[in-house]
């Protein structure tokens, strides 16, 4: 939607301009980076004080629009009734079961943080000095929210049509693998060594590296009769996921 329209200056972060220098009312304009941001999207905000919302993290004070919580909240039901619609056309023979697998690897905090990666949104976010120094930016959790708030602030400026749109550009390849990740490492482990009789997975973490505010996790995880691996990653999460898909590709199960 507007992909093919020049973009025009907006937003700039931190602070608001003189209405006598700005070129749209209220004297708002867009930094570069902000604009190349808009061209990523391939969306055009009519609304620019919705980009800078969804761009604020809580952590940053004085944000004249508030920060992207209550977005967040919005755009995490939109991209739930976009990837719902999806499923159901692509996958018409599906039970609800299946449907439920696909749908939670779609919508899940890696998923919405990678397109996040993809769209380069981390340099955008306005975090306070001290979270964008712990590397905010990068942070998985930040990505995710930022990324469903700028789905609700699309939808808000421009409805279902454009947020459909979004949801679909920007998702397309996850769509596609829908197939081979719609379980993830871990349940697809749990249900292999039920299929082989073996006992469930045992995790546990074996060391903690890094700042406090930015560690790094190795997990073991072990399933007497089928094997050991490890893995590691930023959140418990990832590292546990890491190593069921370790153990997994070990096994010839993957």
């Amino acid at each position: 939607m507007a992909v093919g329209h020049s973009l025009r200056p907006h937003l700039r972060f931190p602070a608001l301009v003189d209405a006598a220098e700005g070129r749209v009312p209220g004297g708002i304009v867009l930094l570069p980076s902000l604009e190349a941001l808009q061209t990523r999207m391939g969306y055009q905000f009519q609304q620019p004080q919705l980009l800078e919302e969804a761009l604020t993290h809580p952590s940053a004070s004085g944000a004249t629009n508030g920060d992207f919580n209550r977005l967040e909240f919005l755009g995490d039901r939109v991209l739930g009734a976009v990837i719902g619609e999806e499923l159901l056309a692509r996958h018409p023979t599906a039970d609800a079961g299946q449907l439920a697998l696909k749908f939670n690897a779609l919508v899940r905090r890696e998923a919405c943080a990678a397109v996040a990666r993809n769209l380069e949104i981390g340099p955008e976010i306005r975090l306070a000095a001290a979270e964008r120094a712990e590397g905010g930016g990068d942070k998985s959790a930040i990505l995710a929210d930022a990324c469903e708030a700028l789905i609700a602030a699309v939808h808000l400026d421009g409805g279902n049509a454009a947020s459909g749109a979004f949801v679909r550009r920007h998702w397309h390849n996850l769509l596609l693998d829908a197939g081979s990740t719609a379980k993830d490492a871990k349940t697809s482990l749990q249900e292999w060594t039920h299929q082989k009789l073996l006992p469930p997975p045992l995790y546990q973490i074996i060391s903690t590296e890094g700042p406090p505010h930015r560690p790094v996790f190795t997990i073991s995880v072990e399933v007497p009769g089928g094997g050991a691996a490890f893995g590691r990653g930023t959140t418990k999460r990832e590292a546990e996921q890491q190593a069921a898909a370790a153990l997994l590709k070990d096994a010839g199960a993957l």
